[in-house]
């Protein structure tokens, strides 16, 4: 055990926290969302929502609000609007960082695609639809 780590952060998540470098992008994804598709290695969070999983995640992964508008996407309803989870996830990511993070809405299949070129997927076992997020790592 190391002391001061979120028990949410696994030894195969925090290997890929560690290896992703500037640019690479961290999916967050719900329990429906077809991570293993995607290609990317996927880290299972059984039990956790994204929220929770962002909180544990971008307590040591560097957001790149340095060099980009929009450094987190997440998936939008199909009607457009915002899914049930981005309130959450935006305060999470605020007191994170420290300021302001810019956040940009995909609709499903931009997401999908946004996400085949992630570093890494974490599937977590929330069931709020359309709470999917891509991240990309900053720098420190």
């Amino acid at each position: 055990m190391l002391k001061g780590i979120d028990p949410l952060l696994t030894p195969d998540l925090l290997r890929l926290l560690a290896q992703a470098g500037h640019g690479d992008v961290i999916g967050v994804v719900d329990r429906n969302f077809p991570a293993h598709a995607q290609g990317a290695p996927v880290v299972d969070l059984p039990g956790a929502d994204v929220t929770s999983a962002l909180r544990a995640i971008c307590g040591l992964l560097p957001i790149d609000v340095q060099f980009q508008d929009a450094p987190v996407a997440h998936m939008l309803a199909a009607d457009g609007t915002l899914g049930p989870a981005v309130a959450d996830v935006r305060g999470v990511l605020v007191a994170a960082q420290g300021c302001p993070v810019g956040m940009a809405g995909l609709a499903q299949s931009d997401f999908y695609d946004a996400a085949a070129r992630a570093f890494a997927i974490v599937r977590t076992s929330d069931d709020r639809p359309d709470a999917c997020f891509l991240v990309v790592k900053g720098v420190v």
